[in-house]
């Protein structure tokens, strides 16, 4: 079978295409996790200029699309190449692009379409009548967790025949590595040593997390927090709040921002990973903190459910609850699988050649469905 993936979020002007592939890494990963099932991929790439490149038997088509006018027009152009290429399937991300999706189908109506959630939310109640007829045209949906889907389905915005399908966003190629290694390179210490990986924003709720790890420190005395963070609109605010408190102050460290291979062996130094996040697609640093054989103790929100599953490889809190993070911390410390354990389950559910057996899967019945229902 052959897949064509369609990115319709056109890449920066300001990067080359061999730059995109360098810094875009989910569109390459997502592309390698396919491939790893033994699917034929190729990608087609929104973008400001006419290239191909090849990487892991990858072709990677970037479409100029300035001057191309209307979702129309750019669907044209798309199917155009996806006749050429003989696609089989069209896995499209983004559900906010539906009418380009559409476009497409109007072009190339036997084409199935699955279509990739990428924390889309629903179209406000007056444009909804608009985006079914969009929507109707997409043969599947994939989103990390079930739950993901209820705001597209109880307003009825899919197909009745659509299918909806439950795969992890993506994958990552971190690994375990030796944590005094790690510890020595880094500087990373605590018993337990816990990192946070995120920006220190509301929707991450950095202020709680303090709170959990303050209240949790009272059990364990040797308990250290490292942070290592982006965007950081609550900086002053997480600064005064670990200077005010005893529990905290000499205890959480603020990295800032860190490169992506940095993020691999700060992973590697650590026990705990802790997020405080109220909602995510998916949740990269999670997938990584498996990988790296972390034990991951997050809140309890459906992509995180989904990528731990019933294992006990990490531990749930209930969101903006410090009571319920200090309780997990300690909960954690005490019984925490071990690095192989933890890398067992990723390997298990979330490698790239896991959720590749997802992916294969979910494109043969969508060309299955599209095939009974042409005959």
């Amino acid at each position: 079978m052959h897949v064509a993936q369609l990115n319709f979020l056109p890449a920066s002007e300001s990067l080359a295409p061999a730059e995109v592939l360098d810094q875009w890494h989910s569109l390459v990963d997502i592309a390698d996790v396919v491939a790893s099932s033994g699917t034929r991929v190729s990608v087609i790439q929104a973008a400001a200029c006419e290239e191909q490149i090849t990487r892991n038997g990858i072709d990677y088509h970037f479409i100029d699309v300035r001057g191309l006018d209307g979702a129309k027009t750019r669907g044209r152009r798309f199917a155009g190449l996806l006749a050429d290429l003989k696609a089989d399937v069209l896995h499209g991300h983004s559900l906010a692009f539906a009418e380009d999706a559409f476009a497409v189908s109007q072009c190339l109506p036997d084409l199935p379409i699955l279509m990739q959630d990428h924390a889309d939310g629903p179209p406000r109640w007056w444009r909804r009548p608009q985006w079914r007829r969009w929507y109707a045209a997409i043969t599947g949906v994939a989103f990390t967790a079930p739950e993901l889907a209820r705001p597209f389905t109880r307003h009825g915005l899919f197909g009745p025949h659509a299918r909806l399908f439950a795969i992890p966003e993506s994958s990552t190629r971190f690994t375990v590595g030796s944590r005094a290694d790690a510890r020595a390179e880094t500087g990373l210490h605590g018993n337990p040593c816990v990192l946070w990986v995120g920006h220190l924003s509301p929707g991450k709720e950095p202020l709680t997390v303090l709170d959990g790890v303050a209240r949790a420190a009272l059990r364990l005395p040797g308990l250290q927090l490292w942070c290592a963070f982006g965007n950081a609109p609550l900086l002053d605010e997480v600064q005064a709040r670990v200077a005010r408190d005893p529990q905290l102050a000499g205890r959480v460290h603020l990295l800032g921002k860190v490169t992506h291979a940095q993020v691999e062996t700060l992973m590697r130094a650590a026990d705990l990973f802790v997020s405080g996040s109220l909602a995510e697609s998916c949740g990269y640093v999670v997938l990584e903190a498996l990988a790296c054989g972390v034990t991951p103790v997050i809140t309890d929100i459906p992509s995180f459910r989904a990528l731990i599953g019933d294992s006990r490889v990490g531990r749930l809190w209930p969101c903006s609850d410090a009571v319920g993070l200090a309780e997990a911390l300690v909960d954690a410390a005490a019984s925490k699988p071990s690095p192989a354990q933890v890398r067992a389950h990723f390997d298990a559910t979330l490698s790239f050649a896991a959720v590749g057996r997802q992916w294969a899967d979910a494109y043969a019945q969508i060309h299955d469905d599209r095939r009974r229902r042409a005959s």
